[in-house]
């Protein structure tokens, strides 16, 4: 796994997934490797009451509900769509349900405007065609007819980012469970791709691209939905951080350590740039950025990586300070003018009343959109 960028879930917890295989006496839903408990288990880690030999870890966090909900979705025989606000998790929460009950999260069609119905279905190896003519070998399935054959998850990143006719091309594979071949032979079966037991879409979503392209009604019948929030509660969202950034801090082998109180300022700024966009009269006002739990992992990474190989080998706050400002300046001169007046208006007064970490992230802070200016 070393030698891999970003190994997927089956491999990272490959040995944790074995152990839970080898332990799992529940009743499992068609070809499914764990039982829809050992699925939860896996995704929200282990609890005393579970009586196990062993911790495990929790890897997604938000309310079991959406987790429960989503595993028995896929236990029947409807698609499953996770829509929500960028950075909420979904595409982590997809890649752990497919790892945990294919153990593949690799079937990936990944939505955008040139994704075409050759990506859902099938293409062809031309020079295999131009030499033998079509035929099932020279067929190159999709992920999703992969999934299909092998009875296992497949997974649409961004659906609403495809175009409608593209969307509309998973109504029958969701409906009928086949993909006809009409290029192929009729009379036998090699020009029709059955769906194995186990086969089933997850989907994911941005509710901030609604009226990009919105799903049909036919579509959206065949989708069971599970609307991820935003996390707000702090205590959730500093686990969040913490687990990515360890994982970052590991996986780069840096011997580096994030103090909780600049955790905390990171914490606070996020809340408060979130509140005064909500109070904010108009898009202008706003931070371009989404703010997201995901760029708020962002920030404190690039904060790390800048300490660990420019700094002293500390993080502090000057530096936590210059990375979300450089972070979340998308527009200029919009977006600096929103920061400054955040670090006037609030950090200033708050650094003087409460001290701490907060003068030296104001200056930094200052100094990041003087740069930038």
């Amino acid at each position: 796994m070393s030698d891999l960028l970003r190994a997927p879930a089956e491999i990272k917890y490959a040995e944790e997934l074995d152990w839970l295989e080898s332990i799992d006496d529940g009743p499992k839903p068609f070809s499914w490797r764990l039982s829809p408990k050992m699925v939860r288990l896996f995704i929200l880690g282990s609890e005393r009451a579970d009586g196990l030999d062993r911790e495990v870890a929790q890897k997604w966090f938000g309310d079991r509900s959406f987790v429960e909900r989503s595993i028995v979705t896929l236990a029947s025989d409807r698609g499953l769509l996770l829509i929500g606000d960028p950075g909420t998790g979904k595409s982590w929460l997809a890649e752990l349900l497919s790892a945990a009950i294919s153990r593949n999260s690799t079937l990936v069609v990944q939505g955008t405007a040139g994704t075409t119905e050759d990506h859902i279905k099938y293409s062809w190896n031309v020079s295999m065609v131009i030499a033998k003519g079509q035929s099932r070998e020279s067929m190159i399935p999709s992920p999703i007819m992969t999934a299909m054959e092998a009875g296992s998850i497949g997974r649409f990143e961004e659906l609403t980012r495809s175009t409608s006719d593209v969307q509309d091309a998973l109504i029958s594979i969701l409906s009928e469970k086949y993909i006809s071949v009409p290029e192929l032979e009729s009379g036998g079966s090699d020009n029709i791709v059955f769906a194995k037991p186990g086969f089933s879409i997850i989907a994911t979503a941005n509710s901030r691209d609604r009226g990009v392209n919105d799903l049909s009604s036919a579509l959206k019948r065949r989708f069971n939905f599970v609307r991820i929030p935003v996390v707000t509660n702090k205590r959730s969202e500093a686990e969040i951080v913490r687990f990515r950034t360890e994982e970052l801090l590991r996986r780069h082998a840096i011997d580096l350590d994030v103090p909780p109180t600049l955790l905390d300022v990171l914490l606070q700024s996020f809340a408060d740039l979130r509140a005064s966009a909500a109070a904010a009269g108009s898009d202008d006002e706003k931070l371009e950025s989404a703010l997201s739990t995901a760029e708020q992992i962002g920030v404190l990474e690039d904060a790390v990586l800048h300490s660990n190989f420019f700094g002293e080998r500390a993080l502090t706050a000057r530096t936590l300070a210059s990375s979300l400002v450089g972070s979340l300046t998308r527009r200029e001169p919009e977006d600096l003018a929103i920061l400054n007046k955040y670090l006037h208006g609030v950090v200033e007064p708050r650094s003087k009343e409460e001290g701490g970490s907060w003068p030296e992230f104001l200056e930094g802070g200052r100094d990041a959109i003087a740069t930038l200016s």
